[in-house]
């Protein structure tokens, strides 16, 4: 079975299974973003990849602040200086979760999506541990196949699916990858990250319904070559403007 084929499996069994917490997802997020706040968003690695589906892009609208660490999330530089080394042993480092949060105003009015595929090392755990303790409530997106594999590493004997009020089940199989391949004693082809943007995206589109709903219309970055060049502008500049807004009002103050 090639990598395609398992893929659409996988988003099957993700929809089949995963119904409940997408909509208590969506449920929380246009809470906070209805509310004036924001939804801190979080990953690691290539869980980043979550962060940045979520805002800033076209079909994506102010509300979701893209929390992303540049020295645990800068894989593309594989060996050598910044290398991924480097970056696999950063987001290990205990602590480290309490210097980025200590950057904002964590207010119990506002939410939080953490991604983290094993939902082990110690910066995401520490990160939603950090987040709930301050009264967020906090949806992970983890793998639970993953997650369950082994003991947890951290000193607190906790996974990031423990400090969670939603957990959303990527449902990849323990090691990531999907297919295999003859010749080759491991498999190859990652699911997660498909699984992740997919989850964003469903979550991203039924809280756009539940803000419509609640009575705002939410700026969503356009293209020029779908609405025109002065109305894609218009959107632009809406969505940057109303993001900065909500980023600034939860950035820490002296």
């Amino acid at each position: 079975m090639k990598w395609i084929s398992r893929a659409m499996e996988l988003l099957g069994e993700i929809e089949r299974t995963q119904e409940e917490s997408l909509a208590r997802a969506a449920r929380i997020a246009s809470e906070a973003i209805l509310g004036g706040g924001v939804v801190h968003t979080f990953g690691t690695g290539h869980s980043r990849i979550g962060v940045e589906e979520m805002f800033p892009r076209y079909g994506s609208y102010p509300g979701f602040h893209p929390i992303v660490d540049l020295s645990t999330t800068f894989y593309t530089q594989v060996a050598g200086s910044n290398g991924m080394r480097q970056a696999m042993f950063i987001e290990r480092v205990e602590g480290l979760a309490d210097a980025i949060l200590a950057n904002f105003e964590l207010r119990p009015s506002d939410a939080a999506i953490v991604f983290s595929v094993s939902g082990l090392n110690a910066v995401p755990v520490e990160m939603a541990m950090g987040l709930h303790k301050a009264g967020l409530r906090v949806v992970a997106v983890t793998s639970m196949n993953e997650t369950m594999a082994v003991e947890p590493g951290h000193p607190s004997g906790t996974r990031l699916a423990d400090h969670a009020d939603v957990v959303i089940d990527l449902r990849t199989p323990v090691g990531d990858a999907l297919c295999r391949v003859e010749g080759l004693a491991e498999p190859v082809g990652p699911g997660s990250t498909l699984a992740a943007v997919s989850v964003v995206n469903e979550i991203k589109v039924r809280t756009a319904e539940l803000l419509v709903a609640g009575g705002w219309t939410p700026p969503v970055i356009s293209s020029a070559k779908l609405v025109g060049a002065a109305r894609s502008g218009e959107l632009f500049e809406a969505a940057y403007l109303e993001h900065a807004r909500r980023a600034a009002a939860v950035l820490r103050k002296p």
